[in-house]
């Protein structure tokens, strides 16, 4: 008799189930994404708010300055460089540019050395100190329209306080209007009064973050006031001196609203002495009403603001640097 030999039972069941992760490494997991995943998520909202109001603009002028826009028939043809090929090579944007860059070297560079001073004085151990920081920041709350009438009326060319007092000295009286360099001076000192004690504050700030042990150590070794302004405070200020030079420079080369305040009609004047690069702007979009022009030369101006951007950046890195070896 054979032995008998019992097959074994058939298996229905699939793989065998994965075993359940532990509660513990789960929520590590999680808890790595979440790092990996918030700090994109705190600063998304500031993308956004970038690509609504300064990305897309941008890109959206650019392709307005491809076109032949109208104020009332809207977008028309292609015309691709075309309008960028008119205003490079009409006479008024070059007058403008020249407009525009002798008002900013006449404003900004006399006003970052102002308010470097300024901020030094009132760095200085002086009587009610709040009340002085608190009155350099008064030329900034005032309006720029109301700035741009008082100064308008004491640069006026007939009865102007201004010509008044050169004529009882005994000088000739400034054509403040007519002049082209005396109307870039005019405009510039309404800049400069505006913006001076801003820049002046900011600097401050900077210049008591400085250690109080570095300038007793250099009065020590016999390092005078000047001295130590040059080699202590100067290099330490370097990244809010850059700051500061890189803002003057954008609202410099956008001014607006003091050339335009200047006189009654807003033009820059009947020569278009004082016409700066953002009336002429204002002028194709809104009184010849040709928005393509208009676009490029928005176009352009952003590409002139990034270049003299680049340009003072390095210019003041160098200068910092020299200063910091020499010290």
């Amino acid at each position: 008799m054979g032995a008998t030999t019992t097959a074994p039972p058939a298996t229905t069941a699939g793989p065998l189930p994965t075993p359940a992760l532990p509660k513990r490494k789960r929520r590590g997991r999680r808890a790595g994404v979440d790092v990996r995943l918030s700090p994109y998520l705190y600063i998304a909202p500031f993308f956004v708010l970038f690509a609504i109001t300064g990305l897309f603009p941008l890109l959206y002028t650019g392709w307005v300055a491809l076109h032949d826009w109208d104020q009332i028939m809207g977008q028309g043809e292609f015309v691709g460089m075309d309008n960028f090929v008119a205003v490079l090579t009409g006479g008024a944007f070059w007058k403008a540019f020249t407009n525009t860059v002798s008002i900013f070297v006449l404003s900004s560079v006399p006003q970052i050395a102002a308010a470097l001073l300024i901020a030094t004085a009132l760095d200085r151990n002086l009587r009610a100190k709040t009340l002085w920081r608190m009155g350099v920041l008064l030329p900034y709350v005032v309006a720029p329209v109301a700035v741009a009438l008082i100064f308008s009326n004491l640069f006026a060319d007939r009865f102007g306080l201004i010509n008044s007092l050169l004529e009882t000295v005994g000088m000739e009286p400034v054509r403040w209007h007519s002049d082209r360099f005396a109307s870039h001076l005019a405009i510039a000192t309404m800049v400069n009064f505006r913006w001076t004690g801003y820049n002046a504050l900011i600097l401050l700030a900077a210049m008591q973050a400085v250690p109080r042990d570095l300038y007793e150590q250099a009065a020590i070794d016999g390092a005078n006031a000047w001295r130590q302004f040059w080699s202590i405070t100067v290099p330490m200020l370097r990244p809010t001196i850059i700051f500061v030079i890189i803002t003057s420079t954008i609202g410099g080369l956008q001014i607006f609203d003091e050339p335009r305040m200047y006189d009654q009609y807003g033009r820059g004047g009947a020569d278009q002495q004082w016409q700066t690069l953002t009336i002429y702007l204002y002028e194709l979009g809104w009184t010849r009403s040709d928005f393509g022009m208009a676009s490029a030369v928005a176009w352009l101006l952003f590409l002139i603001i990034v270049g003299f951007g680049i340009v003072n950046y390095l210019f003041t890195r160098r200068i910092a640097t020299a200063e910091g070896k020499k010290s």
